[in-house]
């Protein structure tokens, strides 16, 4: 059974810095374009960034200079850098794998003074 597991979320001040991890086990995502959403209370779901096997990137426009998606297919694993944290930044965010089609169960993230 394929899984995905987030972790690393918090609460954080503004201007802050926190960074997810989403470790893949029952598969080998090497070859998976994977992804990290998120959704704020009473917003829908939205993409912050994805990368794709060789590395490509694509950034939301709000997160662009201040998260840095990344990943590790000898770990099985997919980072989310988030730097200068905002208020709005806050949402529980998700790991997917855009080609399996496979959800995390999320983790929160807060920035709040």
């Amino acid at each position: 059974q394929v899984q995905l597991v987030e972790s690393g979320g918090g609460l954080v001040q503004p201007g802050g810095s926190l960074r997810l991890s989403c470790a893949a086990s029952g598969t080998i995502f090497g070859f998976d374009v994977m992804a990290w959403y998120r959704q704020a209370p009473g917003k829908g779901r939205e993409l912050v960034a994805n990368i794709a096997l060789g590395g490509g990137t694509n950034y939301a426009d709000s997160v662009k200079g201040r998260f840095t998606i990344s990943r590790d297919n000898a770990k099985n694993t997919m980072y989310l850098q988030m730097i200068n944290l905002k208020p709005e930044d806050t949402a529980v965010y998700y790991c997917f794998d855009q080609t399996r089609r496979i959800w995390g169960q999320g983790t929160q993230v807060t920035v709040s003074s």
